[in-house]
């Protein structure tokens, strides 16, 4: 189903007119009258950035939601579960909550399900509020049954509520569809989703390496049907995967209010030095299941990238930085991000990410014009 923004956009228009216009059709007298009183439409322009006083953690809405979360989030990708003892784990997640980051991230799939045991065994321990931090897990490859992955349903709500058993929690803050699926219809896909929320087993929904079509299907469905549309993607961003977030997303943000949350800012520590003509024993390309990161890293692209980030080495020196941190605050700096999520072995290496936010101030379009000479490549992003 293709689906046209500028069909949907002015759906929303007629619909939102509707909406605010249309108040209680029984009743008259100067009450019945004050209810047709249309509210003043929300602002177009970006939504308010705050800054964590003692942290210094900027908080970003999610999409056009109410939601605030940290500009920086935690991902389990690798790491919890597999790559990193469960004390380690628990120093990370100590570290990030204490600087500020309210958003973690896990999913099914990852480590098969052990990811997600072992944030709900530290969230159990650590004893935190849980109205003041956001967990997102993301559905689709759930087991090896033909029913147990996919977003069947069948397996949405089943797939949820393992998960959430895994984690020991009764709700996630969002539930991601971690891929499409074209086994699945779209209404059913929406309508499953809405009614884990309508259950309570998730406050949000979002997608997850959707197209930006298959979105505005799913939100043109929603609104058809009166159901609950998606308010964030999950997609790859950073500085050699730049067309989606930076070209299809902020479109969608504008039009529809869907948010990005973005993964790999330092793809998959390529974007570190840590490769720097060899694979360390302890990266991630030497995990089992692995050998593709292995295989990018030792290709002719990867040996490109390499030495065009050589070039970037002066420019972070000037800026007091990491390669890695400028990498990650470039990636802050795109229209529409609402968090960049994170992936560390270590509290060491998180605190040194977590510098990126110093950075950030100093990324002027003088000095993101430069960095895409130097790489070879041009912002896409429709200012």
């Amino acid at each position: 189903m293709q689906v046209s923004i500028a069909c949907t956009e002015q759906n929303l228009r007629s619909r939102s007119s509707e909406d605010r216009l249309c108040g209680p059709r029984s009743g008259s007298g100067p009450k019945a009258r004050a209810a047709l009183v249309p509210r003043p439409p929300a602002s177009s322009g970006a939504l308010r950035e705050s800054t964590g006083r003692s942290t210094g953690m900027k908080y970003r809405n999610l999409g056009k939601s109410g939601l605030r979360v940290s500009c920086l989030g935690l991902g389990t990708w690798v790491t919890f579960g597999s790559q990193i003892s469960d004390e380690t784990a628990e120093d990370v997640l100590t570290v990030a909550y204490e600087h500020g980051i309210n958003l973690f991230d896990t999913a099914e799939v990852y480590a098969a399900g052990k990811a997600e045991r072992t944030l709900g065994n530290i969230l159990k321990s650590k004893g935190w509020r849980r109205s003041s931090y956001v967990i997102t897990t993301k559905i689709f490859w759930g087991g090896q049954a033909e029913t147990e992955r996919g977003l069947s349903r069948k397996h949405i709500i089943e797939g949820l509520r393992g998960s959430l058993e895994r984690l020991q929690l009764g709700y996630v803050d969002i539930v991601f569809a971690n891929r499409s699926d074209p086994n699945s219809p779209m209404e059913e896909i929406v309508r499953a989703m809405t009614y884990v929320i309508n259950q309570g087993l998730a406050l949000y929904w979002g997608t997850s390496r959707w197209g930006a079509a298959e979105i505005m299907e799913a939100y043109s469905m929603a609104r058809q049907f009166n159901l609950i549309p998606p308010v964030c993607e999950q997609a790859e961003h950073h500085l050699f995967q730049r067309e989606k977030v930076e070209m299809q997303l902020p479109e969608l943000y504008h039009k529809i209010g869907v948010g990005s949350v973005t993964w790999s800012p330092v793809a998959c520590g390529l974007i570190t030095s840590k490769y720097d003509g060899r694979v360390p024993d302890t990266s991630r390309a030497t995990i089992k299941g692995y050998q593709w990161l292995k295989d990018k890293v030792q290709s002719e692209d990867g040996k490109k990238q390499q030495a065009k980030l050589m070039d970037l080495l002066p420019m972070a020196h000037q800026l007091g930085c990491t390669v890695a941190q400028l990498a990650i605050a470039w990636c802050l700096r795109s229209e529409g991000v609402s968090s960049v999520l994170l992936g560390v072995s270590s509290a060491e290496q998180l605190i040194e990410h977590l510098g990126a936010l110093q950075v950030l101030s100093q990324l002027t379009p003088q000095t993101v014009m430069e960095i895409d000479g130097l790489l070879g490549s041009k912002a896409h992003s429709k200012k």
